[in-house]
């Protein structure tokens, strides 16, 4: 069961390593582009791809839906990416349903941790193995893996690594569930006393939005963590009013000044930085409202008055 890319390299590893998949779970096919037209997901594509059946139920509490799953017999349901389970579904299997998490559980919970761990700022997140349960993301732990995390690693970048750990992760987990020799552990054993744990709510569009009064470190791991979906965001001050724009790639150098935060600095041709209370954002890549996404190299090309440009530092209205 999976929807996007992320899910699609453990459904491969599956069935390259002669698993039998009797059938996939997705989500119905959702109006795209200009046209609208029907768009399947990335694990509906790749289940065809292999002549897998492919079910896309409306309602997961549907009871034709249920009455299929129950004919499959199935041993085990996995996964990865998709959406929370009622228990009509997760129950049905003989061995239970495991998921496929991109934190170390019981840290990092919910429905984007990749990017929360980037915006906090980690230098190490993982990926874990569970059954599911009743609640969100707190089943009992199969297995884990850890991973470390790059001074400049992007969100984006994170996730295709993971999603290729994650294929061998749940491999390694199909195999001990059918050997019968694993052991899972409750997450309340992994809780230390005193020990903060982080959640991963859905982000927000006010989660997106850069604030330049903010440290600089962390408004470079803001931008990281949402590059490059669903990205950063701020706004120039222009005469004629306000544009967004989006900010995918920068890093920050500690550096002491007198500037307002937000406040832009630039030769008009190499560089294009922005002033932050304890030094400046370098910004790489950007992209304008309604525009490409360009280099700050070429975005500066295209700029008539570089020296009027400056960012917006208010909290919104």
């Amino acid at each position: 069961m999976g929807t996007p890319e992320f899910a699609v390299p453990s459904l491969e590893a599956l069935i390259h390593n002669g698993w039998n998949v009797p059938a996939v779970v997705t989500v119905p096919d959702k109006p795209s582009g200009r046209g609208l037209q029907p768009q399947a997901s990335a694990v509906k594509l790749a289940a065809q791809k292999a002549g897998i059946p492919v079910l896309q139920p409306e309602r997961l509490k549907d009871p034709a839906f249920l009455t299929a799953l129950r004919n499959l017999h199935p041993d085990l349901f996995l996964v990865v990416a998709f959406r929370m389970l009622p228990a009509e579904v997760w129950k049905i299997p003989l061995h239970g349903t495991v998921n496929l998490h991109a934190s170390l559980l019981p840290d990092y919970r919910g429905a984007a941790p990749i990017n929360h761990a980037i915006i906090n700022g980690e230098t190490r997140t993982g990926l874990t193995t569970f059954f599911i349960d009743e609640n969100l993301d707190t089943g009992k732990i199969i297995l884990q893996e850890e991973i470390p995390v790059g001074p400049q690693e992007t969100a984006g970048e994170l996730h295709d690594r993971m999603k290729e750990l994650g294929a061998g992760l749940v491999l390694k987990t199909v195999e001990l569930i059918a050997s019968g020799r694993y052991v899972a552990r409750s997450q309340e054993e992994l809780i230390q006393p005193n020990r903060i744990l982080h959640t991963a709510p859905k982000i927000t569009k006010e989660m997106c939005r850069i604030r330049w009064d903010r440290p600089g470190q962390e408004v470079a791991n803001l931008i990281r963590g949402l590059s490059p979906l669903p990205g950063a965001y701020t706004s120039w001050i222009l005469p004629q009013g306000k544009t967004r724009v989006k900010i995918y790639l920068a890093s920050f150098n500690k550096e002491e000044h007198s500037l307002k935060p937000g406040t832009v600095v630039t030769d008009g041709k190499t560089f294009l930085k922005a002033a932050v209370p304890d030094g400046f954002i370098d910004i790489l890549s950007l992209q304008a409202e309604g525009r490409k996404k360009l280099s700050a190299v070429e975005f500066l090309r295209g700029i008539r008055d570089p020296s009027a440009l400056r960012f917006d530092s208010d909290q919104p209205s």
